[in-house]
């Protein structure tokens, strides 16, 4: 307690500006919507405040935790005792003259994917139809190589601008991050918080025949997925393929098994999207997780592959 204490006082006299929660129910910025309480969490509004607010922190021994839109995150429901740092003030999204060729899409973390979908749509670049039904942002979206339908977030990246707990800014390029599924650089340094991004090359596209495309997946998603119920979207990363190079799908396994539908609590298997598990109403953090490990486990052992999972933990 008296660490918070400690760094909220301090926090407050460097950045009187930026607001600080005590004790901030995780619950408020998950799509599941569920999760205890973050001991401390600051929402920084640029990319200095963001700095500042890293940097004396760690100052102190204390290791922020970068939260997005909480869309692939469960939390515990005894909440973290930790320091949280919410993006959604680093909401840039503009053009720039940031190199000789000309200008680059500037785009902060904090920026919604839907919002950058539509704003592409609408200056006729194609690349991103497939995001505009994905809550994340894009800080997060860039940390775990966000994708659907083909598309992943490093196609349209030119470079990323990151902190580091030097209080040094990096700026990397697309192909010095790492990406691969699921998983960039970012993600395997936690403690390097992405700023902002260019994107780049960018495509030409008719505007109509993007929304035309954005709305194929939109319907497409509507069909097939459980919008209707809280979730974090997939919730297993997608199995290695067979010897013989066939994909293999964690949802197909999990059919297989017979355990669509199958409820701990308020949580399910939904039974529309075997993929997901979803938050009934009343499902506690607990129960979710539950239900996630009781899948991977008769998985297992009818099918021999693991599952491995694709929201991140975080207080268990």
């Amino acid at each position: 307690m008296e660490k918070w204490d400690g760094l909220e006082r301090e926090l407050g006299k460097k950045l009187p500006n930026m607001e600080l929660r005590r004790n901030e129910p995780m619950s408020k910025h998950t799509s599941f919507r569920v999760g205890g309480p973050a001991a401390l969490m600051a929402f920084p509004k640029t990319n200095d405040e963001a700095m500042d607010a890293i940097c004396m922190a760690v100052r102190q021994g204390v290791r922020p935790f970068f939260l997005g839109n909480g869309s692939n995150l469960l939390v515990s429901d005894k909440g973290y005792d930790g320091y949280v740092i919410k993006t959604g003030g680093l909401d840039r999204l503009e053009w720039a003259d940031v190199t000789r060729s000309g200008r680059k899409l500037v785009v902060g973390s904090g920026v919604l994917l839907s919002r950058l979908a539509n704003f592409m749509a609408e200056q006729g670049f194609t690349g991103l139809e497939w995001a505009a039904g994905i809550p994340g942002t894009v800080g997060g979206a860039v940390a775990m190589n966000a994708g659907a339908y083909g598309g992943e977030m490093c196609q349209v990246l030119d470079k990323v601008s990151c902190t580091a707990e030097s209080g040094d800014i990096l700026t990397l390029d697309a192909g010095a991050c790492e990406f691969s599924y699921r998983h960039s650089i970012f993600s395997r340094t936690p403690e390097w918080m992405v700023l902002n991004v260019s994107l780049g090359p960018l495509e030409r596209e008719d505007p109509v025949k993007i929304r035309e495309k954005m709305a194929e997946l939109a319907a497409r998603r509507k069909e097939k997925q459980p919008l209707e119920y809280p979730s974090a979207g997939s919730t297993f990363k997608r199995p290695a393929p067979m010897p013989d190079g066939t994909p293999v799908y964690a949802a197909a396994l999990i059919d297989r098994c017979g355990l669509k539908g199958f409820t701990i609590g308020g949580a399910q298997v939904s039974e529309k999207h075997a993929g997901f598990v979803i938050n009934r109403g009343s499902a506690t953090a607990a129960d979710i997780l539950a239900v996630a490990e009781e899948v991977k486990k008769r998985v297992t052992d009818r099918t021999g592959v693991t599952l491995e999972l694709e929201v991140k933990l975080l207080g268990f």
